[in-house]
């Protein structure tokens, strides 16, 4: 059996905080084989660095994943095609910097991580997700029959259906973009592990992980505003899905919280 944890988007300095300092107690305390990470509000709340996508990697992070943001921080662009580890969704179009999916060795085998974007209310509008993973699954299932997606986007029924497309091709999907962890955790049919959001990885008393005033203020006035990121507890949110090595079918999947003061 392959253990497998998926962390939501972290956000800022104190998520990204709390993720680089727990990630290596929480991999012993739950004799993790292999830990995902979406990074993509990692750098002040939008984007990422190269300097936060190398901490969190040497933290034992396996792969950041990323989504909508991923190109806030203008140093990624120049480095993303550097580190194979980073991804950003797969369907933006071929030439692109970065890639969308990665396969890495395990003592437990190949583990594929592929990284895509919804169309529904995001921007920007990219490729047709479906078509995109098709694509990619043609290829990587060649090597190894474990793959974890992470589906960001906003819609609930674009993520469930991604989700059932998938299901019995890929060991599982979880949601990401939304920063509100779902209840809705269950092992499809065909064997596929399924959360549609997973959360964030941030501070708990907060709108989405920014200060909660000139949110509110926000949808009073509709005055602009800046979203600072805020500050107190942290909570990381995400899921543990144990993984048939041989198949690649999950066994089980549960969602995680661990609130850090």
């Amino acid at each position: 059996m392959l253990r497998m944890m998926f962390l939501g988007d972290v956000v800022g300095e104190p998520g990204r905080r709390a993720v680089i300092d727990l990630v290596p107690v929480l991999k012993k305390e739950y004799e993790l084989d292999f830990v995902i990470v979406n990074g993509e509000n990692a750098a002040g709340g939008r984007g990422i660095t190269p300097k936060i996508t190398i901490d969190l990697l040497r933290a034992g992070i396996a792969v950041v994943t990323t989504g909508d943001h991923v190109w806030d921080q203008k140093e990624i662009f120049n480095y993303i095609d550097t580190e194979p580890r980073l991804l950003r969704p797969i369907n933006y179009p071929e030439d692109t910097p970065g890639q969308g999916s990665v396969i890495l060795e395990t003592p437990k085998g190949k583990v594929g991580v592929i990284d895509v974007q919804g169309r529904t209310f995001m921007q920007p509008p990219l490729e047709n997700p479906f078509r995109a993973l098709d694509a990619a699954l043609a290829k990587m299932r060649e090597e190894t029959p474990i793959i974890f997606v992470d589906i960001h986007a906003e819609t609930t029924s674009e993520k469930i259906a991604v989700g059932r497309f998938l299901d019995g091709r890929v060991s599982a999907v979880v949601g990401t973009h939304t920063h509100v962890q779902t209840g809705d955790e269950r092992v499809f049919p065909g064997g596929t592990a399924f959360l549609c959001d997973a959360g964030m990885c941030g501070p708990t008393e907060s709108v989405l992980g920014r200060e909660i005033e000139p949110i509110i203020a926000r949808f009073i006035t509709n005055l602009p505003a800046t979203f600072p990121v805020a500050k107190g507890p942290v909570a990381l949110n995400g899921a543990i899905i144990d993984i048939d090595e041989t198949t690649g079918k999950a066994l089980s999947i549960q969602r995680f919280t661990r609130v850090v003061e």
